[in-house]
């Protein structure tokens, strides 16, 4: 039951694919930029995270321990934010040409400067932001493997260029194509940066049928389309869960790093202080300038209020959503057939979904149980009460959860799947039911788990926008809203201040999640 709840959205989307309503015009160009987009922004996020994470891993350089965890920190901001941020540092009246024009005395016409709003400059930017998903499972995988094959690729005459390309990065292949499918997700799902930089993907082309050019039709039918890349998506990512190598002896976590000094030690550590400066120093230190600078006209009180939204939202949210995935994580390791299994799954697609597209799914269905709620409501307590659900806070909840049950229930079932079936046999055995079984074994074993599941889904609550648009009710807004709203209207300075408060709050758990996990991965 849990799980149809959650696959309602996405089976009134998949229906729409049978549907006779004509595709949308503009339908090729959709197909066009999004897979330019999603092949451009894999391959830069590939070669960033597996770089940075096998120099992390393999070498001894200065900086080294710092840039460990920093290398995470920039997906705590979210991609439209930076893309604000260097849209208002690198265009025409932006400071970085003013400076060139006042140092060489340029005027207009005189010199060549890139554009940042077209489909390069949205490249970069959720490269930039994307590329930490990469690096932490390929840092994962990488930790993990044997160090002895490595040496006994050196010791058969390859040098570590070959021996890194022959026989580790074979090996951690399958956490890499994980982390290359959840950017690939997160590109598909991206409407910020894609909107603002006027790049007209899948999830742009949804939000504009659906809101303002009114035609619902068309948007159904971008977003079933859509929802066919989001299953092979899916497919893909747990198909790289499969043919993990495990090895007894010596890992590179436990071995001793190859240590560079000198000019060497200062290359490596300026490759891997790069992403970090472009992704989250730069960014920074900009909003953090325009805030004092100018910052935003309204008042204390009503940001405060913008951010109790935020935060409050992502608590509903989080919270019981990592119940729910401790439900369905159980059901499916317990699962006895193949039917709980597939609805499992099914209510599971919503993380690869952007949120236009959830949104879209989810109003006809949830419009349609409103309509009978309220009639049975008014013949019960008589009068003529208001829409329940649509246009209420408890729509927005629905739509989020939907959307980010994937991010809890992946941690969930993960961290159960490395608790051995022997354990929870043997506790049955000896007399205890279910219930004390998860409280004495499986809460304990799955705090890690428990954690990140919490804290990953707060701060994608946090940051979310588009869902946060359509599902929102009146007179309901978030940072992300006033952001978004403010860098509409070209304000990015006024944006700066709630952008800022946005990075601060996806920052302070992150930067707690990360030094969480390192602890456990120590001990």
């Amino acid at each position: 039951m849990i799980a149809l709840i959650f696959a309602l959205p996405i089976v009134s989307v998949s229906l729409e694919l049978f549907s006779g309503s004509k595709w949308p015009k503009t339908l090729s160009l959709y197909i066009i930029n999004t897979i330019y987009l999603m092949i451009s922004v894999g391959l830069i996020t590939t070669v960033m995270g597996v770089t940075c994470a096998w120099l992390i891993c393999a070498y001894e350089f200065p900086g080294r321990k710092l840039l460990s965890w920093a290398l995470v920190l920039p997906i705590a901001a979210p991609a439209y934010i930076i893309a604000y941020v260097y849209a208002d540092l690198l265009e025409y009246y932006g400071p970085v040409q003013m400076w060139l024009r006042q140092l060489f005395g340029w005027n207009q016409g005189q010199y060549w400067f890139p554009a940042i709003r077209n489909m390069l400059g949205a490249t970069l930017m959720l490269s930039f932001v994307l590329y930490p998903y990469v690096y932490l499972l390929a840092r994962a995988s990488f930790l993990k493997q044997s160090q002895s094959q490595w040496w006994a690729a050196r010791n058969l005459g390859l040098n570590p260029k070959q021996a890194f390309y022959k026989v580790v990065l074979p090996a951690a292949r399958p956490a890499i194509a994980g982390g290359l499918a959840l950017v690939l997700m997160e590109t598909l799902a991206d409407f910020g940066v894609a909107d603002f930089f006027s790049v007209p993907t899948f999830s742009v082309g949804i939000f504009r049928n659906w809101l303002i050019v009114g035609d619902k039709a068309s948007a159904m039918k971008l977003a079933s389309l859509m929802l066919l890349a989001v299953i092979l998506l899916i497919t893909l990512e747990s198909s790289t869960r499969r043919g993990s190598i495990a090895d007894d002896s010596r890992t590179f976590a436990e071995a001793e790093r190859v240590k560079v000094k000198g000019a060497k030690g200062l290359a490596l550590m300026l490759i891997c202080l790069f992403p970090v400066i472009i992704g989250l120093i730069i960014p920074i230190s900009r909003l953090i300038y325009l805030s004092f600078l100018t910052g935003d006209s309204m008042t204390w009180g009503r940001l405060f209020s913008y951010t109790q939204n935020s935060i409050t939202l992502a608590l509903i949210v989080s919270l019981p959503l990592v119940v729910i995935s401790i439900i369905l994580a159980y059901a499916k390791r317990n699962a006895p057939n193949n039917f709980s299994k597939f609805f499992i799954r099914l209510s599971t697609l919503g993380y690869a979904l952007p949120g236009a597209l959830l949104a879209v799914g989810l109003l006809s269905p949830l419009s349609w149980l409103d309509q009978r709620l309220t009639k049975m409501v008014n013949s019960i307590l008589g009068g003529n009460s208001g829409l329940i659900l649509t246009g209420t806070l408890i729509a927005l909840i629905y739509a989020l959860s939907v959307r980010f049950l994937t991010v809890s229930f992946n941690a969930l079932d993960s961290g159960l799947s490395r608790i051995p079936a022997s354990i929870e046999h043997a506790s049955s055995s000896l007399g205890a039911n279910w219930l004390r079984r998860v409280n004495r074994i499986f809460f304990p074993l799955l705090r890690p788990s428990l954690v990140s599941a919490f804290i990953l889904v707060f701060i994608d609550v946090v940051r979310e926008l588009p869902a946060t648009l359509i599902m929102r009710p009146f007179n309901f807004d978030t940072l992300a809203t006033r952001v978004y709203w403010l860098a509409s209207d070209e304000r990015l300075s006024e944006a700066s201040t709630a952008a800022l408060i946005i990075v601060v709050v996806g920052l302070i758990p992150t930067l707690y999640l990360n030094g969480f996990i390192m602890k456990k991965a120590n001990a």
